[in-house]
């Protein structure tokens, strides 16, 4: 006799969710690989001799030490950050034997970079309709960002977010951000709710999953590319998910 599969039985929904915003509501800062082989690409007359790729391989390198060592006060300072790291970049590949470029051109090639991130972000599919579909059910909303004032605010309003949440958080304007406990505690104060009435969703494994689990918050992370978790890595998220419209009930 054949057996019949059973699926388990979904969580219910809960009273608040915490959402972040950056690569889970909008594809943002994903793939760096990408954006800088084509800026460099782009600024491949200039940089000749050397191959547009090779220093494209160097700044991330560079870029991925920097952000894994950073204070926090550099997320208030992104294109600061992103003039630092390819002027040592750019030192690494003279310090090599390669042609020595110049400040003045690390600084463009970065800013250049700043402004492709920007031209290429959209939300990604679906994301609104979820949120929507969400707030519509009676769940309370959070939009909790880590970033700069100025760059996360234009962010809100460029990509219609600020009437979809009931509480929006930018590091920047309250001046503590993820993982700092009080994020989450103040996010969910302002909405009215405990941590087991409570979901956090987001790309981030420490940011969005290991504080919120310790404490006692249910933490989903989104792995839009399906990439599947770090080799060892020793966090396990609540959930998975590859988009935001897998929150939604199938009946809605």
């Amino acid at each position: 006799m054949a057996m019949t599969m059973i699926k388990p039985a979904m969580r219910p929904l809960p009273r608040a969710m915490l959402i972040d915003m950056d690569d889970t509501i909008l594809s943002a800062y994903a793939r760096p690989e990408i954006a800088w082989s084509t800026i460099t690409a782009e600024f491949a007359e200039e940089l000749a001799p050397l191959p547009p790729q090779l220093v494209a391989t160097t700044v991330l390198a560079f870029a991925k030490n920097f952000w894994a060592n950073a204070d926090a006060a550099w997320r208030m300072k992104l294109a600061e950050a992103r003039h630092l790291t390819v002027k040592r970049g750019f030192a690494a590949l003279a310090a090599a034997g390669h042609r020595a470029l110049s400040d003045d051109l690390a600084i463009r090639l970065a800013d250049r970079f700043t402004s492709y991130r920007e031209e290429e972000m959209f939300v990604f599919p679906g994301a609104h309709d979820a949120i929507d579909q969400l707030k519509a059910l009676g769940i309370k909303l959070a939009l909790v960002t880590n970033g700069a004032a100025d760059t996360q605010r234009a962010k809100v309003e460029r990509f219609e977010l600020a009437h979809r949440f009931h509480h929006i958080q930018i590091e920047g304007e309250h001046g503590f951000g993820k993982p700092e406990e009080r994020a989450y505690l103040h996010a969910m104060d302002a909405l009215g709710v405990t941590a087991k009435d409570t979901w956090m969703i987001g790309d981030n494994l420490e940011w969005e999953v290991v504080t919120p689990q310790r404490l006692g918050i249910y933490a989903i992370w989104i792995d839009v590319h399906g990439e599947g978790l770090p080799e060892g890595s020793i966090v396990k998220p609540d959930r998975i998910i590859r988009s935001l419209r897998e929150l939604v009930p199938e009946q809605v």
